[in-house]
């Protein structure tokens, strides 16, 4: 009867290999979500809406994002060489007022930034170095103040598109001038850039650059090593703006999930696609990791386990092992989920959460981030909102620290206060000590070990130095609380106890 029992036993262990019972919750993990703006994707819902309509839509998708225990919004602020931001430098968009260069009200960025620091959220905000407009036919008219106006050598069209051209060192010290701009004015997190480095290349058109090719060779007589050259300039470059002003400001990128196949060369992953990042987008993301020009790569991992021309399981692996110390994080694409998808694997939420399992395993993707906020949130195909909080992400968790960026020590909060409300509740106040940019709050049983590691100790992380939790009377006389202090580089204080 004994042998019986267990064999029981292994069998149901066995079909739940992603979810062994001792797992615990990686407490260092990063869960996020891109908040598109161009052509309105996610935010706000259309051009020119009223200030107090952008900025209640604001906070409602900051909440959904805090609802489904995730700690990081990626927020588009140039979408097409224009500003969600107040800039000296370059127009507000059009997505944001319905007409480029308009007066938006408030400042957009710093009410995101402000509403993700009530929340204890991180933000990185999102930049597109070369995008001028996305559709020449419908979007050709530019405010008075852009740029092009005073520098139309500067841009070139390919396709519907307008471009600055990659190969001029003007366009690099103006774009290099608005990163350091952004960095300089506000409290973020990171400077994010997608793939849109040379745009994707159209059937039977040259991108027109063969004039400045020939004017500006630097020595180059490959034009393709010479566009290479032309994009790792920008990155170093912007790399070097943002350390030289806060160096724990981290750089992001978020490559097409191809590097190059191996086909092509013998470092390249195990894939079949048409399109890759070194040789159709002109981007060298292994070389910009190999040199330390970004601090952490996300790549597009828009594909579901098992395709045969690139499969989530290879380029997972693949990103893992090229990373040359840099922080990878894993693009994941719910915009994919439908019940009438032609891939039967995305015709359900499940395709996503064997991703995210599969990338809870691998200690060396340290999160994941999701296309798009709208399908996230909005797609009722989707169903992770209501998922994630329980399941795969039933406990906080905050921001690994990044491997190249230089540790600041928080100091530890002080002066802490608890009071118990009505005997349901019970309120924690705390001074803000040096470098404490965040707080995580713990709740321990009494008489036990503390275990700063365990993630489900975790009840709140904010940016604000007091908290309301849930505790009746008898709650403090079998737990006590705790809170530590977070710095800009998310290090971690020693706990401080309301004892």
């Amino acid at each position: 009867m004994k042998k019986l029992h267990l064999f029981l036993l292994l069998l149901a262990l066995s079909t739940f290999p992603f979810a062994p019972l001792d797992a615990q919750p990686n407490k260092r993990a990063l869960r996020g979500v891109w908040i598109a703006t161009v052509a309105n994707i996610d935010w706000p819902a259309k051009p020119g809406l009223p200030v107090a309509q952008q900025q209640a839509e604001m906070v409602a998708l900051l909440d959904k994002v805090k609802a489904c225990h995730m700690n990081t919004v990626v927020l588009q602020i140039r979408p097409t060489a224009d500003a969600f931001y107040i800039s000296a430098l370059e127009p507000s968009s059009y997505w944001l007022t319905g007409e480029q260069g308009a007066e938006t009200g408030y400042d957009p960025l710093q009410f995101a930034i402000d509403e993700c620091h009530k929340r204890g959220l991180y933000i990185h905000v999102w930049l597109n170095p070369y995008r001028i407009t996305n559709d020449t036919v419908v979007h050709n008219k530019y405010a008075p103040a852009h740029v092009i106006r005073q520098h139309p050598e500067w841009m070139v069209t390919y396709g519907s598109g307008q471009y600055f051209n990659p190969g001029l060192d003007e366009v690099r010290a103006f774009t290099c001038r608005v990163v350091e701009d952004i960095v300089r004015r506000y409290d973020i997190d990171a400077v994010h850039m997608d793939d849109y480095f040379y745009p994707y290349k159209i059937k039977g058109k040259e991108f027109p650059d063969s004039l400045t090719f020939a004017e500006h060779p630097r020595g180059f007589t490959s034009r393709e090593d010479w566009r290479r050259d032309n994009v790792n300039r920008i990155i170093r470059e912007i790399n070097e703006t943002i350390k030289s002003v806060k160096p724990w400001v981290e750089f992001g990128v978020s490559p097409f999930a191809i590097w190059r196949n191996q086909a092509e060369d013998p470092r390249g992953s195990a894939t079949k696609g048409g399109t890759t990042n070194y040789d159709g987008l002109y981007a060298d993301i292994l070389l910009w990791q190999a040199q330390g020009w970004i601090d952490y790569v996300l790549p597009q991992l828009y594909f579901h386990i098992g395709f045969p021309v690139a499969d989530y399981a290879v380029l997972a692996d693949w990103w893992s092992q090229y990373s040359y110390g840099t922080t990878v994080y894993a693009g994941l694409a719910p915009y994919r989920i439908s019940k009438k998808s032609p891939q039967k694997e995305w015709r359900s939420k499940k395709e996503i959460l064997r991703q995210i399992r599969r990338n809870s395993e691998d200690p060396n993707l340290k999160g994941e981030i999701y296309f798009s906020a709208k399908s996230l949130f909005r797609n009722p195909d989707v169903g992770l909102e209501k998922r994630l909080p329980k399941k795969e992400y039933r406990t906080w968790s905050i921001a690994p620290e990044n491997n190249r960026i230089a540790r600041i020590a928080p100091e530890s909060p002080s002066g802490v206060v608890l009071q118990a409300v009505n005997g349901q509740e019970v309120r924690l106040q705390w001074e803000r000590g040096e470098n404490a940019k965040r707080f995580v709050v713990y709740k321990f049983k009494r008489n036990q070990p503390v275990n700063l590691d365990n993630p489900a100790a975790i009840v709140a992380v904010t940016g604000l130095t007091e908290v309301t939790l849930p505790c009746k009377s008898r709650c403090l006389k079998k737990y006590r609380f705790g809170v530590t202090a977070l710095s800009p580089s998310h290090t971690e204080s020693a706990v401080v106890f309301f004892d």
